[in-house]
């Protein structure tokens, strides 16, 4: 079942691809930098889309770019050029990682896990693959805890999901902490909706 929910999302994303960058422009510039400033070493970006984070990608490091949409990435494809390091694109879906254990130093997402199918399998796949010493750093919008705002959301996620494959109440630090990572710091960007989570594997 989840393989099969995988596939749909794709191809809603496959979809979406020609007018990605419109809906991406509501991630701040200066919201994509608070991540990005937060990143050294070997980088995994999860759920890199059509690339809008390539011009935050800091000089010195060394980027694996992946996403389960080749739609997505052969829009992200025509972007290289804005990247100030090298970037290796490769499709993957984040629920199965073709990476080995601790291969990376930071493990990076804007947005990612409103859309994979199983989101603590997904992050259990993050911690996997970051070193023990490593940091994960997620840009996410989550559930609002509001009394009213919250069951409005849960009423329109089944028709946003629908249209573009997002779901728009994951309770996601909570599944970050399922997963298995350790958060470190919890900023709240915009009201308590949209949240900026960084962590480490702590001990696997």
């Amino acid at each position: 079942m989840a393989r099969e929910l995988t596939e749909i999302i794709k191809k809603r994303y496959n979809r979406t691809a020609l007018f990605y960058d419109w809906m991406d422009r509501m991630i701040p510039d200066e919201w994509r930098r608070r991540v990005w400033q937060e990143v050294r070493g070997r980088v995994l970006e999860v759920g890199v889309g059509t690339g809008a984070n390539f011009p935050f990608y800091p000089p010195g490091c060394r980027v694996t770019a992946i996403d389960f949409s080749p739609g997505m990435l052969a829009r992200a494809r025509g972007k290289l050029h804005v990247a100030w390091v090298p970037v290796d694109l490769k499709e993957m879906d984040v629920q199965h990682l073709e990476f080995g254990d601790a291969s990376f130093d930071t493990v990076v997402a804007t947005c990612v896990f409103c859309t994979v199918p199983d989101p603590v399998q997904g992050l259990k796949e993050v911690r996997r693959v970051c070193r023990p010493d490593g940091r994960i750093v997620l840009l996410e919008h989550v559930r609002s805890e509001h009394w009213f705002l919250g069951p409005v959301m849960d009423a329109l996620n089944p028709l946003v999901l629908y249209l573009i494959g997002s779901n728009i109440n994951r309770r996601t630090v909570a599944n970050v902490r399922m997963a298995g990572i350790e958060i470190e710091r919890e900023e709240d960007l915009a009201g308590k909706i949209v949240k900026l989570i960084v962590g480490h594997p702590g001990e696997i």
